[in-house]
């Protein structure tokens, strides 16, 4: 049986509830969104963070899947570890892969603060150094996880496994601060942004520390293990030694087996840097493909003006099909947040449909998308535009590709199909303009007299596939629309059987209506009668109430007046005995 094509959701926005729920709710959707055709879910950092509010990105204890009185709370901000490994186990149920979201670029909410020297330098040029020499700070840097006890590991943490900071608690002031020492330095192998981009933010790891490779890549294994997840999903790893990213990648997969599915967060618009990522993680890496996003929120934000033909130029998608994971949006990208580039609402389903139903690519779903986004911008779900989609890439997306990306305000896509998924094939239409427009493509000779209707339900037209294979496919103005089979055949529209049925559904409603209206008559007739015997019965009711109170009374009565008649007769004795 042919595999089915695999579309994975990011299964948490940035704003969902600290509520320690959404381990619940995903084993309570998890089929659910398989019916929907989502074979995988990202998952959010399941490791301790600095606090219960916590996203999972400020991550203080690897080894804490929400199992230890930590940080003021057993819970992570999802839920807790019994409740994940629950989620988990029914996603596999369910048939989903599930991807964790790891974090291993920086510490934050150590226990105890260090003194240590430090060299202070330029936010914009980190091989800067802006202080004369170097001087003592006192840093966040001490991670002692006092109430996990050292199961599962007794690694501590010291100023010495990281090698830079962002904040001197003994001046009480920010800065970047490059931790000094033997060997100590940025790592080389980053990206080359503001310099060198080794440091983000909080504690940065030093992957130079060979205890900390040691203790890192132990750690990936244990999870991977604990929680028998299908994959990884890598945080931040632009700022990450890619020889490292290769080594983790290299020896989580020899512990787990080939299919252990890696997916990094590299957060770079040009492609020659993910090209080299791609090839220094020996194609082990997938990347989410951030030119082909930027190119989806450019298109959305420009309109008619922006050049559709070349949407995928310069993507990953384009150059390595193989590791492209395809996306819309997510949670940096959603309404004010770091990276903010949501994509406009008018031309959201055409992204969607430009990353689920081509052959290239593995598509990501948002889920502050398809369920909407909280806080204090909040955004309404798309799921009705995208439940079609799905639908269409798992029954209809199949086949050779054929494309035409000839004009700069409407392109279209066929597929054409498969023998072994009955009534598979579709046509692809997508127009960015005020006019909207169609386009003539050949879906093959095979499929001559089929009729095929939008399955986004746009246009209400049924195409007829000529003789020789081919059809002019419509879309309306700034909008898409995916033609296909449907799974049950249609016919051609008949006026006179259509003014038939509009006559008869006439005559049914009046004929109902009649109906409706004696029934009522007669429903309120009875109700009348059932009344009326109803206080008839309660009057006779009381009549027969009133002859037994009138007979109670006349035998109280008749006691009382006995009772002083004989007090009378009584008294009357004794005088005339006394005279």
């Amino acid at each position: 049986m042919m595999e089915r094509n695999r579309t994975m959701m990011q299964f948490f926005e940035w704003h969902l509830p600290a509520d320690q729920k959404h381990w619940a709710r995903l084993e309570e959707r998890a089929k659910e969104l398989k019916d929907a055709g989502i074979g995988a879910v990202w998952v959010p950092p399941v490791t301790k963070g600095q606090s219960a509010e916590d996203t999972g990105y400020g991550v203080y204890d690897l080894f804490d899947l929400g199992e230890f009185d930590q940080k003021g709370t057993v819970p992570t901000k999802y839920g807790t570890k019994e409740e994940l490994e629950n989620a988990i186990k029914a996603c596999h149920d369910a048939g989903i892969h599930v991807y964790v979201d790891v974090v291993m670029n920086h510490k934050a909410g150590a226990d105890e603060t260090e003194r240590f020297a430090v060299v202070e330098v330029d936010q914009n040029d980190r091989k800067k150094v802006i202080s004369e020499e170097p001087f003592e700070i006192e840093g966040w840097t001490k991670f002692t996880f006092p109430g996990r006890k050292g199961k599962y590991s007794d690694f501590e943490w010291r100023f010495q496994h990281f090698n830079g900071t962002d904040f001197d608690a003994k001046e009480d002031r920010t800065g970047i601060f490059r931790i000094e020492g033997e060997y100590k330095n940025w790592n080389d192998n980053v990206d080359d942004e503001f310099g060198n981009y080794d440091y983000l933010m909080f504690a940065n790891i030093d992957y130079r520390h060979p205890k900390v490779r040691e203790e890192v890549i132990k750690w990936g294994k244990w999870m991977a293990e604990t929680l028998d997840c299908d994959g990884y999903r890598l945080d931040a790893i632009k700022h990450i030694d890619h020889n490292f990213v290769d080594e983790f990648s290299k020896e989580v997969v020899e512990e787990r087996g080939d299919d252990f599915f890696f997916v990094g967060e590299f957060w770079v618009s040009e492609l020659e840097p993910c090209a080299n990522m791609i090839e220094e993680t020996n194609g082990r890496i997938h990347l989410f493909d951030v030119p082909l996003k930027y190119n989806l929120f450019s298109a959305s934000q420009e309109g008619a003006k922006y050049d559709l033909s070349k949407i995928f130029e310069g993507t990953v998608v384009a150059n390595y099909p193989q590791n492209a994971v395809t996306f819309v949006d997510n949670h940096d990208t959603q309404p004010g947040e770091a990276l903010e580039s949501f994509l406009a609402d008018w031309f959201k389903q055409s992204a969607y449909a430009l990353t689920l139903l081509r052959k290239d690519g593995y598509p990501c779903v948002f889920y502050g998308d398809y369920y909407g986004i909280g806080g204090d911008e909040p955004v309404d779900p798309k799921k009705e535009a995208i439940d079609p989609l799905l639908y269409s890439r798992l029954h209809k997306a199949y086949g050779e590709q054929v494309d035409y990306f000839d004009h700069p305000n409407t392109v279209g896509w066929i597929r054409k199909g498969t023998a072994e998924i009955e009534r598979s094939g579709c046509a692809v239409v997508i127009n960015n303009s005020e006019e909207g427009g169609e386009k003539h493509m050949c879906v093959g000779e095979e499929r001559a007299g089929e009729k095929w209707v939008d399955m986004l339900n746009s246009r209400e037209e049924i195409i007829e596939i000529g003789e020789d294979g081919c059809a002019t496919f419509p879309v309306n103005a700034g909008s898409v629309s995916v033609w296909a089979l449907p799974e049950q055949d249609v016919k051609e529209p008949d006026p006179e059987a259509d003014r038939k049925s509009a006559l008869m559904q006439e005559l049914v409603q009046e004929v109902k209506q009649e109906l409706k209206d004696e029934i009522k008559q007669e429903l309120m007739g009875e109700l009348k009668q059932e009344v009326e015997e109803t206080v008839e019965h309660k009057t006779s009711e009381a009549d027969a109430d009133k002859k037994d109170l009138k007979k109670e009374i006349k035998r109280e009565a008749k006691r009382e007046i006995k009772k002083e008649l004989k007090k009378e007769l009584g008294k009357d004795d004794k005088e005339n005995k006394k005279k």
